[in-house]
């Protein structure tokens, strides 16, 4: 019987020794598996990396164990240099440096050796296994993708999230689509590793994650599952009180700041039930404020305008780059919006990126482009109108 994706999971996991973890763009959800995983396979008796090479929020610098992330990485791959020694063999094997080169001296005990009898080949990298969290596919890993493709492409990959746009990127394939995080997707697998894994601080970091992705129990991605795993996780010590302070009830003087501006340019079509705002690279300069300034005031919005069913915001983090995130509700998939500018998400979340363009063109682009496809989702909605009848041969005689 082939084994199902949570199984092959748990035997790679238990026949390696040096594993690496990568975390998508490190969010509560994705930051919060990390720690919370890391720990587990320390307990595990397991040699642990976990690399993040993207800023941190403020927001999220109290989940336990941030002080042992690799924030600087360089994957270390054997080089091998082989001899051919049938024709000749070796008596000595010496070496030394000179003029920024390594000089590999071999002494030959009898025959002679030729340049046709080296070789070289690279070796394995440093690792048995690489476990991606809360990332729909290699991209959303960042720079640590894009600095060491062939690391991923040589080591098996465990691909563990809960994305509807995931690409099943994996050797193995945890994806489970009605999960509310990937936390809550590794809450089954960390009791099926072991018991007693799961102390104060794993359930902490867990419960940040299920928080952080269900807005605190406020999304419409909420579960009768995902609150009952919460439950489980303060049963275990979860520190529920520090993650709500931290999410929800600390802000930075340049967060306010930069929700002023964001709440000044905001906008409202009440024919289409979106409302929307954008800001512009100068306005985080003038806010003395950074990308992670943005977190949250969407999902405020989100609560906020009671009549909106699409919310939009588009900030210009990176001269000419804009990147959107879009909220909504009743019934509408915010994925689905996302990928008609390239980006995915989840039901009720999503984000995307546009580039070469500027915060006013991408507003009039992205608003006309999403009144467009509500049109085109209420015409699919739509019953068909049903043909007219044929006149019975008395209704033809009443007419005539």
């Amino acid at each position: 019987m082939e084994l199902t994706p949570k199984q092959q999971t748990i035997e790679l996991i238990n026949k390696s020794k040096k594993i690496l973890i990568a975390p998508g763009r490190p969010d509560g959800d994705s930051l919060g598996s990390a720690m919370a995983l890391h720990a587990v396979l320390t307990k595990l008796k397991k040699q642990v990396e976990t690399v993040v090479l993207e800023p941190i929020s403020e927001r999220l610098k109290f989940l336990p164990g941030l002080d042992g992330l690799t924030r600087e990485f360089s994957s270390t791959q054997d080089f091998i240099i082989s001899l051919n020694c049938s024709k000749a063999s070796a008596d000595k094997l010496s070496y030394n440096f000179a003029d920024d080169k390594l000089n590999i001296v071999v002494t030959p005990k009898e025959g002679e050796f030729r340049e046709e009898d080296v070789s070289f080949t690279a070796g394995k990298f440093n690792y048995d296994l690489i476990i991606v969290l809360d990332a729909a596919d290699f991209d959303q890993i960042g720079k640590l993708y894009e600095d060491n493709p062939k690391l991923f492409q040589a080591t098996p990959v465990i691909n563990i999230d809960h994305h509807a746009s995931n690409d099943y990127f994996g050797t193995v394939n945890l994806v489970d689509l009605t999960a509310t995080s990937t936390a809550e997707i590794l809450v089954g697998l960390i009791e099926a590793l072991g018991p007693s894994l799961i102390d104060e601080d794993v359930a902490t970091s867990l419960l940040a994650g299920i928080i952080n992705d269900t807005g605190s129990f406020q999304h419409s991605n909420t579960t009768p599952k995902s609150l009952t795993i919460a439950a489980q996780m303060v049963g275990f010590g979860a520190r529920q009180q520090e993650i709500i302070k931290h999410f929800f009830k600390t802000k930075q003087f340049p967060t306010l700041k930069l929700w002023g501006q964001i709440l000044s340019n905001l906008q409202y079509d009440s024919d289409n039930k979106i409302t929307w705002s954008a800001i512009a690279l100068d306005d985080f300069k003038a806010a003395n404020a950074n990308p992670e300034h943005v977190g949250g005031v969407i999902d405020e919005l989100m609560t906020s305008v009671p009549d909106a069913n699409i919310v939009v915001l588009l900030s210009e983090r990176e001269p000419k780059t804009i990147y959107g995130s879009v909220r909504t509700k009743q019934g509408i998939d915010s994925a689905k919006i996302a990928k008609l500018f390239g980006g995915g998400g989840h039901h009720g979340a999503a984000g995307f990126k546009l580039l070469d363009v500027d915060p006013k063109s991408a507003e009039s682009m992205v608003i006309t482009k999403i009144k467009e496809f509500q049109a085109q989702e209420k015409v699919a909605t739509q019953p068909a109108e049903k043909a007219p009848e044929s006149p019975t041969p008395t209704e033809v005689d009443q007419v005539n």
